[in-house]
């Protein structure tokens, strides 16, 4: 049975205004959205000393005393009555030493991760540790509840902002949205795209199916389904006649959208189970890994100069480099095609 203790948080001046159930997710991202609503119907989560509803507007300062449970998975958190399995609130010392080692850059406002291959960015089905959760457990380090400004694919690493308030969140967010931050992309790719440097223009819509979701290229009359995707991309250098180093510039951000781009080139990303890129690599050797790596991020900073911040390649990224004869210092302040 779980050990049952009171979680008592004062909601911070940038939480003003927020929903109930929307600050508990914030706050509490270990807690299942069953669970969640089952503590609210009953009472055991509370508002300066009242029962709250999920769609309670929060005042800076309210008192919210939320049931404390050490271990979710015994409880029912899904309509289903299967059990939720969380990780309990809070995070290890190891994940600590974790989060902090891949700090590239922090102030006051933000900080840049270099997020490693394999770990998701925020949760989802079956996904029980991930950098939202660890970072949600680390307010006292950040004074506050860190915020992810944009995303990454499980198996993409690379440099990944996060705000370390409400309004700067919101303010970066705003930028990603206008186009106003610049991201770069290494990859490695099955051919040599042609012509070498260029711009894939093609919208892109969701296909769904037994092996997870994809997406793909729109078709005729598909237009209302379709999102506007552009990529630029630019040759760095060719292992080979069948295998090339480039570099990526998203104009759009879509989900899997420079990995869906280069199958549809018919060049696919090295290591994609996705988009064809496991399929009959001409080099043995090279871990099927995905080979996408966010290499560099410039952020407008007011009137100075802007952010500008590179993260190293990951491990198998490195090491197929070194078997291809491949150099990434050759190339560190490489930008790509426009």
């Amino acid at each position: 049975m779980a050990d049952v203790k009171d979680d008592i948080r004062k909601v911070k001046p940038a939480d003003d205004g927020i929903r109930v159930d929307r600050w508990l997710k914030l706050n509490f991202p270990a807690l299942p959205h069953g669970l969640m609503q089952k503590l609210l119907r009953t009472g055991q989560i509370r508002v300066n000393g009242g029962r709250a509803k999920p769609d309670r507007r929060l005042d800076a300062g309210d008192e919210v005393k939320v049931r404390r449970l050490a271990d979710f998975s015994g409880e029912k958190g899904g309509t289903d009555g299967r059990s939720s399995p969380s990780q309990p609130l809070g995070v290890s010392k190891a994940d600590r030493t974790f989060i902090e080692s891949l700090i590239l850059f922090e102030d006051d406002e933000l900080m840049v991760l270099n997020k490693p291959y394999g770990i998701a960015v925020q949760g989802g089905t079956r996904t029980r540790r991930h950098i939202d959760g660890l970072l949600a457990g680390m307010e006292d380090r950040f004074g506050g509840r860190p915020r992810l400004v944009h995303r990454l694919d499980r198996d993409t690493s690379g440099v990944l902002l996060v705000a370390k308030t409400r309004e700067a969140a919101s303010r970066f967010g705003k930028m990603f949205q206008t186009r106003s931050v610049q991201k770069i992309y290494w990859a490695l790719v099955k051919g040599v795209p042609k012509p070498q440097q260029g711009k894939v223009d093609a919208a892109l819509v969701k296909a769904g199916g037994p092996e997870g979701d994809r997406v793909r290229k729109a078709r005729p009359g598909e237009q209302e389904l379709a999102q506007s995707a552009i990529t630029h991309y630019s040759v760095i250098e060719r292992a080979g006649p069948k295998l090339a180093w480039i570099s990526l510039k998203p104009v759009t951000g879509r989900q899997h959208q420079l990995r869906a781009h280069m199958a549809i080139i018919g060049t696919p990303i090295v290591g994609d189970q996705k988009y064809h890129g496991d399929e009959n690599l001409p080099v043995e050797g090279i871990e099927m890994k995905l080979h996408l790596h966010a290499r560099r991020l410039v952020l407008p900073r007011g009137t100075g100069a802007p952010l500008d911040v590179s993260a190293p390649l990951p491990n198998h990224m490195r090491r197929s480099w070194e078997l291809l004869g491949l150099d990434p210092q050759r190339f560190d302040n490489e930008e790509g095609g426009e």
